[in-house]
């Protein structure tokens, strides 16, 4: 044998165009909700016998949002009788005395990874984060959406469609955010505005190999362009069931965070980066069917809407003020719903208006929904989807016995973050879908990243000022002391 002629390391490689037919037989497992015991036997096996394959990396989300991830050897994943973590370490998460949480695998949601992005012999699992006796963790919202989309499915053959339109901004230098402090500001790469970018310029660029990574990972692309400020972009790709379509969240931004990464640049999902221009959002697209029949259509109905559609948005509409925490999860999400820049500030619905919260694109029959403009690309994905379902289906309506007000006075989201917390905190409807750990834990970390900075800085800064400035802000005036 010649082994100068043998290759010391033979990793896991495979085409786009085998990787998309991969992904898209996996979403399939997912949409049947083939059993989880039926789908870990057969990715077991296929682990098993693929020996390119070094590592599976376990993908988990926090309470605010954030993604997580763990790289397990197969060998060792394997033969594992469970898997722990520090849930110390991550915010939201267990206390310091107890720290241990354990971590289940969706079997079903499994995915194959672009190698020449991602790195090869590598494939993605999503996990599900468990408490030390082996129960769902409550403030695992992922595992909390599923259960609960699996719940619908079971009674009725009932399916929560979702489709989020998520808006970022491409930022010169790597790292970016963490660079803030030496730069002062973010550095813009294009200065085109909507629809407007050149086929080679460095945003088409970075569009068009996103792109690729997305059609690959079995996203079922549909549109993609610059949005109106500039450096900023958006992806659109078909909707899916909302466990799988809340999966497709966290991979975008990481997919986009990958690409931008090995451009040299940085993209970024906060709602408001750069004052005097759009921030971004992520408008997320809701709609039920059963048995393939989308239950929103009702070609009678006003803007051919259904009464369980109207019902939907009553719901949403009523809970608007205590769920705005949810759905715009930051300090800087406010500073983006300023009515100047298109923001979705008002508490109505609408088939035109497009500072309405909720609006009702025109469609056919089959793409009947409702689109929930307000919710920031920075919000737990998993926490507002499925608060946005619990509350069209299950949440308080308005009383049909109040007397009509004399004057009518628009209905307008809080102004701020502190306005959001109060509304959040005296609800008794959030604290019951959330939970009272949850909702206690959630509060908590909102308040401290509102006003750790305005209490603790004394002169330096004001509080209206830091109420609207980004989180990267605050750390760079934090690095100050």
């Amino acid at each position: 044998m010649d082994v100068s002629k043998t290759s010391l390391r033979e990793f896991l490689e495979i085409p786009y165009e085998k990787l998309e037919e991969l992904n898209l037989q996996s979403k399939e497992y997912q949409e049947q909700w083939i059993p989880m015991e039926k789908a870990e036997a057969e990715r077991r096996a296929y682990l098993e016998k693929e020996k390119r394959i070094k590592a599976v990396t376990v993908v988990f989300t926090d309470l605010e949002g954030r993604l997580h991830m763990l790289d397990y050897d197969k060998k060792f994943l394997l033969k594992a009788d469970a898997l722990t973590f520090d849930g110390s370490s991550i915010r939201g998460f267990s206390r310091i005395a107890e720290s241990d949480l354990r971590l289940g695998i969706d079997w079903r949601a499994f995915y194959w990874m672009p190698a020449d992005v991602f790195g090869p012999g590598k494939v993605l699992v999503f996990g599900q984060v468990l408490d030390q006796d082996g129960t769902p963790y409550e403030a695992d919202f992922r595992g909390r959406l599923m259960r609960y989309t699996e719940e619908l499915y079971k009674r009725d053959k009932t399916v929560a469609n979702v489709s989020a339109e998520i808006e970022g901004f491409l930022f010169n230098h790597r790292d970016a955010e963490r660079g803030y402090f030496e730069r002062g500001k973010f550095e813009l790469i294009s200065t085109g505005g909507y629809y407007h970018s050149l086929p080679q310029d460095p945003l088409r660029q970075f569009i068009d190999a996103s792109a690729e990574v997305q059609r690959a990972m079995g996203f079922e692309n549909e549109k993609d362009h610059p949005e109106v400020g500039p450096s900023q972009f958006e992806m659109n790709y078909k909707y899916a069931p909302a466990l799988i379509a809340a999966d497709r969240i966290q991979l975008y931004k990481l997919l986009c965070r990958q690409v931008a990464q090995t451009m040299g640049m940085t993209a970024c999902f906060l709602p408001k980066p750069i004052t005097g221009i759009n921030g971004s959002g992520m408008h997320t697209n809701m709609s039920v069917a059963r048995n393939g029949e989308n239950l929103f259509w009702d070609a009678k109905g006003k803007d051919n809407m259904s009464e369980l559609g109207n019902q939907f948005i009553r719901r949403i509409l009523h809970s608007a003020e205590d769920l705005c925490l949810i759905l715009n999860a930051s300090v800087n999400a406010y500073r983006r719903l300023d009515p100047h820049f298109e923001a979705p500030n008002e508490i109505t619905s609408s088939a035109t208006d497009r500072s309405s919260m909720i609006r009702i694109p025109l469609a056919a029959r089959s793409g009947q929904r409702i689109e929930v403009r307000s919710v920031g690309p920075d919000s737990n994905p998993y926490m507002a989807i499925y608060s946005l379902l619990r509350t069209g289906f299950e949440g308080p309506e308005p009383s049909g016995d109040a007397p009509a007000p004399k004057r009518i006075r628009k209905r307008i989201l809080p102004g701020n973050i502190y306005e959001a917390m109060g509304c959040h905190r005296r609800s008794t409807w959030v604290r019951e879908m959330l939970g009272d750990t949850s909702h206690t834990k959630y509060c908590e970390l909102k308040e401290m990243a509102a006003h750790r900075c305005p209490r603790d800085m004394g002169n330096v800064i004001k509080r209206s000022e830091i109420m609207f400035h980004h989180e990267v802000t605050n750390q760079m005036l934090w690095n100050m002391f």
